[in-house]
Order: C-alpha cells, then sequence, then structure tokens
C-alpha cells in the first residue's frame, strides 16, 4: 500500500476545498444528496459522492492516486458533529 504524503497545510486544504465546493461542485451535487459525502481533489477538482468518508476517497484515490482529497457533508457546514443536539425548543 502506497504511503499518501499531505502536500498542503490543514489551513490550505480546507481553503481550497471550500472554494472548490462553493464555486464549482456544490451546484451539480446538492440536488438529492443532502446528507452525503463529497470528496475534493483540490488539485484537480475532481469529486466523488458516497454515502460515508471511506468510501469516497478510496474512490477519488482510483481515479487519481495522488489526490489530496478535502471532504463535506452536501448541506451542511462539516462531515461531522459533536456534542448533542437538542431536539426540543427551548422556551
Amino acid at each position: 500500500m502506497a504511503v499518501r504524503q499531505r502536500r498542503y497545510s490543514k489551513e490550505e486544504l480546507a481553503r481550497r476545498g471550500q472554494e472548490l465546493y462553493e464555486t464549482c461542485i456544490q451546484q451539480q451535487v446538492e440536488s438529492g444528496n443532502i446528507g452525503k459525502i463529497v470528496a475534493i481533489d483540490i488539485e484537480t477538482g475532481a469529486f466523488e459522492v458516497a454515502d460515508h468518508v471511506l468510501p469516497a476517497t478510496n474512490k477519488l484515490f482510483t481515479r487519481y492516486p495522488d489526490a489530496q482529497p478535502w471532504v463535506i457533508r452536501i448541506g451542511h457546514s462539516a462531515v461531522y458533529h459533536f456534542g448533542a443536539r437538542s431536539l426540543v425548543k427551548p422556551k
């Protein structure tokens, strides 16, 4: 198995990934895919959609073995959330 090396800082990876998502990819994937994961290669702009992070990135690495992936959950601001969310509205 090849060891993949990150070539960008976390900040640069996120900046480029978010920019690609908002300008090129979001309008292509949002309809009918809310809640799914999109993995984006920040160097080529190629992307893959799947139900979970691992299948999305694996599909991307199959097409682009040297990809620099950034992932986001479609329709959300992050892939995961932490902590409990209240289902009851406060009074």
